[in-house]
This record gives structure tokens, C-alpha cells and sequence, in this order.
């Protein structure tokens, strides 16, 4: 007996709010919100239990690079203006912002959160900043966790360097200071720089660049203020590299490129490593070109691209194995973003939910207390299966944003 072929899998839902490309995605608020951003520097926060708009502004004049969050209630947007811009956007900010989406031509006036910081940058390069938190926090108790978030600590943001494409500026906020340069490499030609990623390993701060020539290196600062030395140098690609993400687990970083190859590299265990002679542990020819927007999940199980083809890929971050092809759009996409994976000792179940089509006939005034405190229930339950939900965003040319729920 022949099977019957499954369908192919379709997004849970489709953020219909832009109407040019979509470059950035980006999760915040515990999963509460998802941010998208645009060509044109619209950027827009949308409430993942309604799937509405909670926030519209025009954050920059020209399309947004990039999106991070820093702490509970800080946005950093990153544009092709040459602005890196820190806003604050906490749940009792959102009262005072548009709600008018960018398809719906909103006045460019439209309030915007607060600035609390601003960087003039390099955008030349089309390369988006990377940032880590400066230091390893050690939280000794869940308070001073939350403390942490109110209150986030000092973090270094990565871009490319002001004067020389293909060097490195790192700046450090909120003193809005340049606390480090690394030069370009002038015994390779490697072109602009692509695309970076920054963390902190022990005492050590280690940088991660993607070239326009295909080459990726790693960058380690032993000590503060002491010179970046490269440690690492690998040509897997022929076209330039899009973008580069490392492992939650830090000990390694995956690429992708014009080309169709995606590539696995080693990240320093211990200083000893580095006396080998390193090689990038894979490389996939994928038979898929222009694989950008490379995200991997908190959980470090799977990673995601965004290709010019139209498709959305899964792949297993150990076996590098292609695991689902999405296809929904009809143009390129851009930018893909992972939902954390939160605790699921935390997260509350959809069989949790109370029937919102139950009979109210006899309602009394004892069932009129019972029947708020239902809905208030109902609401939270339904914010909590959006926050667990393991959603997959990813951001088209079309404008539209499609939310998947995978794996």
C-alpha cells in the first residue's frame, strides 16, 4: 500500500505590518514580543499572544541592519544611516507609541521610545553589529537575575571599522567609547568585513569575522586593553560570507555564504588548542547559494537560514543535517530569529486552557468575581503557551514575516 505524501508544512501565522523587505527579527520580552524591521528603518514590536502591533516608529532613515536586546526594557537598532541607536522599550512604554503599521503609511513623526543611546558607525559594509555583555555575570540568586535584566551590566557592541572596511571597532555602552580597534590583516586580502560575532570565554575576549572574500577569523584579546592577536584563519567559502553565529556552547561558530557551502569552525577550550593546525570540523555543500540571516536556537539543537531562494532551513547544529525546508514566501528571505526555549517547569500547557466557549447561562453575582478571574487566567495561560510556543520568525522581501512552529 502506497503512503499518502504529507503536505508541506505551512506558518503558524503571517505578520502582514511592512511593505518593503524585512532585513531583522528579533524576540524580546521573554517571548512575549517579536520585533521586525524594515528597509525603509520602520520597526515594529508585536504582541505574540494577540499577534497585533504593540509599538510603530521609524527608528532610522534608511533599512535597519540589525536588532538586539539589551537587558529587560533596552532595543538597540543598527542602520544603514550610520546610526547604532539605543532605545527603551519596556511593556509601560508601549502605551505612548503608534499602533499604525508601516503598510498603513503612518505619519514619520510618530513618537518614538526613548533614546538613550546613540553611536555614529560604519554601514558602508552592509555588515550588522555583534554585542556580548563585558564580563561573565555571575548571578548568585534568581534576584539578582531579575535585578540584572532591570538593570543590565556594561556591554561591548562589534562593527566594522570607521576608517578600514576591513578592521574591527569595538565600543562599549553605556560610556559610548571605543575600548578597542583590530586592523585589517594585511597579509591576506580579505575585503570588507561581512559579518560578526563577539563573546567573552573565560577572561578572554574572542571576536568572529566573516570576509567578503570567503575568509572567517577569530580574533582573541587575552587580557583587557592588551592587542587582539588572530588565532584563527579559515578560507571554507568562494563567495562572501553572510553571516556567522556562534554555539550557546561557545566552543565553536557556523557560516554562511553567497556561495552554497555552510561551515562549522573550532572556538578555544583551552590556549593549548591553538598550537594545532585547525581546520573548520565540517563543511556542507548545501547545493542551496545565498544562505543568510544564520541563527542557532538557545538550545543549541538546531540552527536556521534565510535564503535567497525563498526557503527557510533547519539544520542539526551537531550532525549539520538539513532537517526541514520551509517554503511559504514566493521572494528572498532575509532574517530568521529563534524564540528562547524557556524552562518548561515554567511554561503552562494549551491543555491548560479553560473553554472560552462554555454556556454562561445563570450567571449570578457570585460567578461575576469567578468569571474576571477566569479571564484574567485565560489571558495569562495564553500568553504563556505564546512565550513556550517554539517559534521560528523569518523576514522576506515581500514584507511579511511568517512565524513557525517547529521541533
Amino acid at each position: 500500500m502506497s503512503t499518502v505524501p504529507l503536505p508541506p508544512p505551512q506558518p503558524s501565522f503571517v505578520l502582514r505590518g511592512h511593505s518593503v523587505q524585512v532585513h531583522a527579527v528579533h524576540f524580546i520580552q521573554g517571548n512575549s514580543r517579536l520585533l521586525t524591521a524594515d528597509a525603509d528603518g520602520w520597526l515594529v514590536s508585536w504582541n505574540l499572544s494577540y499577534k497585533r502591533p504593540v509599538a510603530v516608529w521609524k527608528a532610522h532613515e534608511t533599512a535597519v541592519l540589525g536588532i538586539r536586546s539589551w537587558g529587560l526594557d533596552r532595543i538597540i537598532t543598527h542602520g544603514r544611516d550610520s546610526r547604532l541607536a539605543v532605545w527603551q522599550l519596556g511593556f509601560e512604554d508601549e502605551g505612548a507609541l503608534s499602533k499604525v503599521l508601516p503598510v498603513d503609511n503612518p505619519p514619520i513623526t510618530s513618537p518614538q521610545p526613548w533614546l538613550l543611546h546613540m553611536l555614529t558607525v560604519n554601514t558602508l559594509n552592509f555588515c550588522s553589529f555583534a554585542m556580548c555583555l563585558e564580563g561573565i555575570p555571575q548571578p548568585h540568586s534568581v534576584q539578582m537575575a531579575i535585578q540584572a535584566r532591570k538593570h543590565p551590566p556594561p556591554i561591548l557592541v562589534a562593527v566594522p571599522n570607521t576608517m578600514d572596511s576591513g578592521g574591527i571597532d569595538i565600543y562599549q555602552l553605556p560610556a559610548e567609547t571605543r575600548a578597542a580597534v583590530i586592523h585589517a590583516d594585511r597579509g591576506i586580502t580579505t575585503g570588507m568585513v561581512m559579518a560578526l560575532a563577539i563573546q567573552t570565554e573565560s577572561s578572554r575576549l574572542q571576536v568572529v569575522a566573516g570576509y567578503e572574500s570567503g575568509h572567517t577569523m577569530v580574533y582573541v584579546q587575552s587580557d583587557p586593553g592588551a592587542q587582539f592577536q588572530r588565532l584563527y584563519c579559515a578560507h571554507p567559502h568562494s563567495q562572501p560570507i553572510l553571516s556567522v553565529a556562534i554555539l550557546p556552547s561557545k566552543d565553536c561558530y557556523v557560516t554562511s555564504a553567497a556561495d552554497a557551502i555552510i561551515a562549522k569552525h573550532p572556538l578555544p577550550a583551552v590556549q593549548g588548542v591553538w598550537k594545532t593546525d585547525l581546520k573548520p570540523f565540517k563543511t556542507v555543500q548545501t547545493k542551496h547559494s545565498g544562505q543568510q540571516g544564520l541563527q542557532v536556537r538557545s538550545d543549541a539543537k538546531i540552527f536556521a537560514t534565510a535564503g535567497w531562494d525563498a526557503r527557510v532551513r533547519v539544520y542539526s547544529a551537531k550532525t549539520m543535517k538539513e532537517l526541514a525546508v520551509l517554503k511559504w514566501h514566493k521572494v528572498g528571505c532575509y532574517a530568521t530569529a529563534f524564540a528562547e526555549i524557556l524552562d518548561p517547569d515554567l511554561a503552562e500547557t494549551a491543555d491548560d486552557f479553560p473553554n472560552e466557549d462554555e454556556d454562561e447561562a445563570g450567571v449570578n453575582d457570585s460567578t461575576i468575581v469567578k468569571q474576571s478571574t477566569a479571564i484574567t487566567t485565560v489571558q495569562q495561560r495564553r500568553d504563556a503557551k505564546a512565550q513556550s510556543t517554539h517559534w521560528l520568525a523569518a523576514g522576506s522581501k515581500d514584507g511579511k514575516v511568517s512565524l513557525w512552529d517547529i521541533y
